[in-house]
């Protein structure tokens, strides 16, 4: 069975996890300059590095149907720098999974695969997609529904260690982000994470660095930029969340339902 999933951030690869390692193909695709903060445990940077594992599993950039093929082979996650998703005609998956986590539907349709599972706000199942899987931290997370929408946006942060939106660092200006500390480092409210312009983005909190935007990248003022883990577990910093995994739980149980469905009519 194969699966293309759009988007190889921390959530999507979570759901690449849980399902490579249930034995199902994994392909995925991402912008060529990804954006994501957890860079340590994205799947992502598979297309900045040309390769990259996240806790067992390894991933490589392709360029094509063909060179995603090959890798599945070898027992590697391809990567595609593709937003548009255009690989998806060639590659014919069996399931297709929306995890771009834009809070909205940039182009995913019902008809892309004979399963279409959406990821988060933005798809109501049984119009975009088959099957809707929750990323709103509560009761509700990873659950799948198979009629209707996830929870909306709120635009706050789930609680970790008590705190929420305090664990986000956002960028304090428009240009170009500077880099100045790394993914581990161990922080205390006030410190200097980063610059934009010569302007500081100062840590909001003590913990951990668990995500920082890569140096060189493009920003607008407000735009998520960093993390912080007041937990400061630095071992956290390399495996996927506690969030991820079980969204990923919830798309391998789409998935399976959906094909299995599929495979008894």
């Amino acid at each position: 069975m194969l699966t293309v999933i759009r988007g190889a951030g921390d959530i999507a690869t979570g759901a690449a996890l849980r399902l490579w390692r249930s034995g199902i193909q994994v392909v995925m695709t991402d912008l060529p300059a990804p954006t994501a903060i957890r860079r340590t445990v994205c799947f992502s940077q598979a297309i900045v590095l040309g390769r990259t594992t996240v806790e067992d599993v390894t991933a490589a950039r392709a360029e094509t149907a063909e060179q995603a093929l090959a890798l599945l082979r070898q027992g590697v996650i391809p990567v595609l720098p593709d937003p548009e998703g255009t690989c998806v005609p060639a590659l014919g998956p069996d399931a297709l999974v929306d995890a771009i986590l834009a809070k909205r539907n940039l182009g995913t349709r019902i008809t892309d695969a004979p399963a279409v599972v959406g990821v988060g706000p933005g798809f109501t199942a049984g119009e975009d997609c088959h099957a809707v899987v929750e990323t709103m931290r509560g009761h509700t997370l990873g659950r799948v529904y198979y009629t209707g929408s996830a929870l909306p946006n709120t635009g706050v942060p789930g609680l970790i260690g008590g705190f929420s939106g305090e664990r986000v660092l956002r960028a304090p200006a428009d240009g170009v982000f500077r880099q100045l500390l790394d993914i581990g480092a161990q922080v205390r409210e006030g410190d200097i994470a980063g610059e934009v312009e010569g302007v500081p983005m100062r840590c909001t909190l003590t913990g951990v660095l668990r995500g920082i935007l890569a140096d060189g990248t493009p920003v607008f003022k407000g735009m998520k930029a960093g993390d912080v883990d007041p937990r400061g577990e630095e071992a956290n910093c390399r495996t996927a969340s506690d969030k991820a995994l079980a969204v990923g739980g919830g798309v391998l149980e789409a998935v399976l339902h959906l094909t299995g469905a599929l495979a008894r009519s």
